[in-house]
Parts: C-alpha cells; sequence; structure tokens
C-alpha cells in the first residue's frame, strides 16, 4: 500500500525522498527506482546493510544513515518522506534497544514514533512536499491527521484497507480492549496511509526536537 502511495505522490525524476525506519529498503529502494534520490533512515545496522543489499540487487543506489528519525539527516530537507514506522501497541511505553522487535514495538499507545515523526516532517519537507505514512487504525487515525494539519500541512488518507487483526496485534488484543484502543471483542483493523502535503508557498515550519 505504502509503495504504491509513494509511486503516486512522487515529482519528477532528481526528487529527494526519506525513509525513516527503512528495514529492508524496500521504500527507499521504491523511490530510487522511480528515479529519485533515496535516503534511508534506521537505528539498525542490520537495516541499514539490508537497505543497501537490496539497493544493489535491484540496481539502483541507496544513501543510508543510522541514527534516530531525523537526527541523521540534520539541517536537510526532502521532497517526500515516506515511513513505515514501529507501531503496534505494547504494554510498556520502554522501546526495545535491539532485537526484531524494534520492527514493531511502539510503545501503550504505538504513538511511540508516530508522533515524533508526524511533529517533525514539516521541518524537512520542501515547500510543496508530502510525508507519507502507514499505520493500523488501532494507533488512532484522527491524531496523525490532527497532528500534521496543526504543523500546517493539508492532510487526507489516500489509502484504506481492512481486515482482521495481524497475529502479533491478535496476541495483544486484550490489551487493545481494555486500553479503549478496540472495541470489546473486536478483531479487525484498518491500515491507512495517511498524507500530509506541505503548501507549494508556505515554507517549512521551524524545527523542533527530535525526541519532543
Amino acid at each position: 500500500m505504502l509503495a504504491g502511495a509513494l509511486r503516486d505522490e512522487l515529482p519528477a525524476a532528481g526528487a529527494d525522498v526519506l525513509d525513516l525506519c527503512t528495514g529492508s529498503g524496500l521504500l527507499a529502494v521504491t523511490a530510487a527506482r522511480q528515479g529519485a534520490r533515496a535516503t534511508a533512515v534506521d537505528v539498525s545496522r542490520r537495516a541499514l546493510l539490508s537497505a543497501r543489499l537490496n539497493a544493489a540487487a535491484n540496481g539502483v543506489r541507496v544513501r543510508t544513515r543510522r541514527g534516530w528519525l531525523f537526527e541523521a539527516v540534520p539541517g536537510e530537507q526532502f521532497d517526500a518522506i515516506v515511513s513505515n514506522p514501529p507501531y503496534l501497541p505494547a504494554a510498556t511505553d520502554a522501546l526495545p534497544g535491539g532485537g526484531p522487535e524494534r520492527a514493531w514495538e511502539g510503545g501503550r499507545d504505538g504513538r511511540a514514533l508516530l508522533d515524533p515523526i508526524c511533529r517533525q516532517a514539516p521541518s524537512y519537507l520542501r515547500p510543496g512536499g508530502s510525508v507519507l505514512v502507514v499505520h493500523s487504525s488501532v494507533c488512532g487515525v484522527e491524531e496523525t491527521l490532527g497532528t500534521l494539519a496543526a504543523a500546517g500541512l493539508d492532510v487526507d488518507v489516500v489509502q484504506r484497507a481492512r481486515g482482521p487483526l495481524g497475529s502479533r496485534l491478535r496476541e495483544r488484543a486484550s490489551h487493545l480492549w481494555a486500553s479503549g484502543m478496540l472495541a470489546p471483542g473486536g478483531l479487525e483493523e484498518d491500515i491507512v496511509v495517511v498524507r500530509g502535503a506541505l503548501p507549494a508557498g508556505m515554507p517549512a515550519a521551524p524545527a523542533v526536537a527530535a525526541h519532543a
């Protein structure tokens, strides 16, 4: 879903695209295959190695940077920012410091990375640029739309798909019911791609702390 939305969103070849929480590098490679200058960011060394290998396998070049979200690209701006961050609600706000769990754990409400991405992204967009973020409806679609809109972006949901909870979320259904993130007994979710666009005549928002 997100790769398709990114292909639809990309401007002319030569655009600068930032893929946050790149994981395998799929989105960065997608952008590079469309002629973009792609930068892939992750805290995991193994993820960045995977991104480089997948870029090479696809005959494209992807710049990789290791770090926490936008701290890896200080002072830079992009035509498009895309992210499939860890967003599974957990029993604690403490994020894992290593291991595969870093790919999906998102704090108690699933927004430990979503919120800083939404707050920070406008500062790293060029006028006319856009940010695309994918996550589950249990994390609060309106919160994402509201945070991006508060920064002056034009927002909408460009893709939505409804289906049963994935295996990891299903294991946490009781937590979701108890916290009100899912209706009692509910076992379905929407996966949404949210878009925030910075109007062409609007300057980027002032930068704020990445951990805010």
